[in-house]
């Protein structure tokens, strides 16, 4: 009786290690996978090629092709910087006095009705 009892205790044990550890590579892998999809979106490129990280030969190819390779990002920055300067829109800007009217020392301040 007492064989089957501790059986029971030691399955649980492994049982509950073997969630805990599964629990923690899920919460692991989602990190990853947001940080990938975040890093391939800044470069330009579509967040979810982010996801070929996880594949064994791709994620070396994938991570080539952003080491190395010209971004998408960079691309559309040189072909902006590439187009003549256009003209600046003009904004008026409000016409303030240049100096405050007060009165002058020893002036009396107008009188309102």
């Amino acid at each position: 009786m007492s064989d089957y009892s501790s059986a029971n205790g030691i399955v649980g044990a492994l049982l509950g290690s073997f969630l805990i550890v599964l629990i923690i590579s899920l919460v692991v892998t989602i990190f990853f996978a947001i940080v990938y999809w975040k890093i391939f979106a800044k470069a330009g490129y579509s967040g979810a090629m982010g996801l070929l990280m996880f594949i064994p030969i791709a994620n070396l190819i994938v991570l080539c092709v952003l080491a190395f390779g010209e971004w998408p990002i960079y691309k559309e920055l040189n072909a902006l910087r590439a187009q003549p300067p256009r003209s600046p829109q003009y904004i008026p800007t409000p016409q303030y006095p240049s100096s405050p009217q007060y009165p002058q020392y020893g002036q009396q301040p107008p009188r309102y009705p």
